[in-house]
Order: structure tokens, then C-alpha cells, then sequence
């Protein structure tokens, strides 16, 4: 048994022999690993846990999120005792979590194993991990019309990364009009699968740095980076984020990141044959479908989930019809 999984179990197991209820809150780490314990300090340099019998620095580094089981954070307040953004999770699918900006070597090494391959008997695409429990997100078009999916993981390895297939994949949900689609992948032996936070609406800025991690023409995890362009480009009724990091086929549905590692848009289409013309769904469109995406459930039996209907042909005689017997 891991080390910090002892101590996270220990804990527990302190509050509960006391029979007194103590206030505790859950670290989610970069692993995918869970520590529940109170929270003494969230200072810069880590969150202090009391195990009971001592304490345990966890490194910011290593922490996603703090998820809060008795007490609640306001994610719009810092925190009281360091005049710090606290680490937050929604009451939903997907975490948000304030970080400090990073280097793009460590932001790629902190992310990447949460962005996998989606593929299909027609084609493929990528996406990326929203929680430990498997839910991801990619795009709609990276999946029409199809159930035969497989999900590939990369995980890192001492001879480096090797590919894990999932083909147990549940469609959890699907909005063709936005372009995206919600999957599960249904898998109990993985305890727990690498994710990335969701940045907050309102927070990407012209001028920005920004990179995308995906598998462009099936080149498995590749990284390109860039900067925001245009945040409000308008097409068919709805706003995208502009950016001039390389975005290719391959790359649809895959994250598009702030330099801090959260997801600030979802990549889902360029102009091909120009350079530095990439289009991503805004994160604000994406947490509005996750937060009501039972609204947008998949049913196998029902013909209008995930289906974009035909416009009728028009009128093969165009002359003007004879109304004088009506």
C-alpha cells in the first residue's frame, strides 16, 4: 500500500475512534489519489493536514484540488489565514483549482496524462479527463454516429509512455449543437484516472499565452503552443476562442490550456490550409453542457439524441404552382 494511501487511511481512522465529528477535507492529487484529512494551513508552499499523530506538508505541485466535505469554500474569497486563492471543487463532474502560472515544460509534464486518443471505427480525435471516476470530454463530431468507441490512456512507464485501451465507453451525453460530447469509461480496475481542472469563465484574455495538447493526425500527445488572438470570433451563432497554436485533425476535442494547466476551451476545428488558425469552444459553453448534462442525455433508443436533422430538398418544379382549384 502507498505511503500517503496509509496515512490518508490512518487519518480516517483517527477521526472515526474518537467518535467526535471533525471538520476534514479531501486533496485530490495529480495522481488521481485522494488524502482526507483536516486542513491545518494552505500556505504557498503546500496544504498542512493533521494526521492526528502528526502532520503532512502535501506540495503544491502535487495537488489539483481540495475538495471540501464539511466546510465550503467560496472559490471568489481567498483564504483567510495566507491571503491566497484556496484550491476549490465544484459541486459537479469537473474541479477548478487556482495555480500559479508555470513554465510550459512543467505545465505539458503536469497534464498530458489526462489527454488521450478517442477513436472510432471511422476516425479519431482527442479528448481529456474531467475526474478520477473516468467521465471525459471531447467533441460531438469526433464520435457522430458512432458506439463503438475506444479511449486510449498513455502511461508512463520506466521505458516511457505505453498506450491502454478502453473500449467500455458509455456515452453519458451529447450536443451536437455546441459540438460536444460527454463519455464514461467503464473500467473498475482503474482506481482512479489522471483529470485536469476547468478554468473559470470570463478569465482568457487577448494576447495570452495558450498551448494544445492532442494527437494531430494520430501523432500521439503532441504539444503546440501559441497565443489567444481573438476571444469573441462568431461563427453560425456561436462564439469560439481564436488562437494561433497549430490545431490539426486529430487535435478535435482535445483540451486548449491557460499556462497555469487548466482548460480554458475545447480545440474543434482550423483552417487547414492556413497556419495559426485554430478555433476552440469556449470553457464557459463546456461547464454550462457538463452542468446540465442530463438535459443532453444519451438514449440509444431515442432518434433524436446526437442526430442533426437534414434540411428537405427543395422543389424540384419552380414554377409558381396552380392555386385556381383551391
Amino acid at each position: 500500500m502507498a505511503h500517503k494511501q496509509f496515512l490518508a487511511m490512518y487519518a480516517a481512522g483517527m477521526m472515526l475512534s474518537f467518535g467526535f465529528l471533525v471538520k476534514a477535507d479531501t486533496l485530490i492529487l495529480n495522481s488521481g489519489a485522494r488524502l482526507t484529512a483536516p486542513v491545518l494551513a494552505d500556505r504557498p508552499s503546500g496544504v498542512v493536514l493533521d494526521l492526528g499523530y502528526t502532520v503532512l506538508v502535501v506540495p503544491k505541485e502535487h495537488i489539483v484540488a481540495l475538495a471540501p466535505e464539511v466546510s465550503v469554500y467560496d472559490p471568489n474569497k481567498p483564504d483567510p489565514e495566507e491571503g491566497v486563492p484556496a484550491f476549490i471543487a465544484a459541486d459537479s463532474l469537473y474541479s477548478t483549482a487556482e495555480s500559479e502560472i508555470r513554465t510550459l515544460e512543467e505545465c505539458y509534464k503536469r497534464v498530458s496524462p489526462a489527454v488521450v486518443m478517442v477513436s472510432t471505427p471511422v476516425g479519431l480525435g482527442s479528448g481529456f479527463f474531467i475526474n478520477p471516476q473516468g467521465y471525459l470530454i471531447t467533441n460531438y463530431h469526433v464520435i457522430e454516429r458512432e458506439t463503438q468507441i475506444t479511449v486510449t490512456l498513455f502511461e508512463q512507464s520506466r521505458s516511457g509512455f505505453e498506450r491502454k485501451n478502453f473500449r467500455d465507453v458509455r456515452i453519458v451525453a451529447l450536443n451536437p449543437f455546441i459540438d460536444l460530447a460527454l463519455l464514461k469509461v467503464q473500467d473498475e480496475a482503474t482506481e482512479a484516472f489522471p483529470f485536469v481542472p476547468l478554468s473559470r469563465p470570463g478569465t482568457v484574455q487577448v494576447g495570452q499565452s495558450t498551448f494544445a495538447v492532442g494527437n494531430p493526425l494520430g501523432l500521439e500527445r503532441s504539444l503546440s503552443e501559441g497565443t489567444i488572438t481573438t476571444v469573441s470570433r462568431a461563427f453560425e451563432g456561436l462564439v469560439y476562442i481564436q488562437t494561433n497554436a497549430d490545431l490539426n485533425p486529430g487535435n478535435s476535442g482535445g483540451p486548449l490550456f491557460d499556462m497555469a494547466g487548466r482548460v480554458i476551451g475545447v480545440a474543434n476545428m482550423s483552417a487547414r490550409q492556413f497556419g495559426g488558425l485554430g478555433f476552440a469552444i469556449p470553457i464557459h459553453y463546456v461547464r454550462d453542457f457538463i452542468d446540465h448534462y442530463e438535459s443532453f442525455a444519451y438514449d440509444k433508443d431515442n432518434p433524436n439524441t446526437g442526430y442533426r436533422y437534414l434540411q428537405p430538398d427543395a422543389r424540384l418544379n419552380k414554377e409558381k404552382p396552380d392555386l385556381s382549384e383551391f
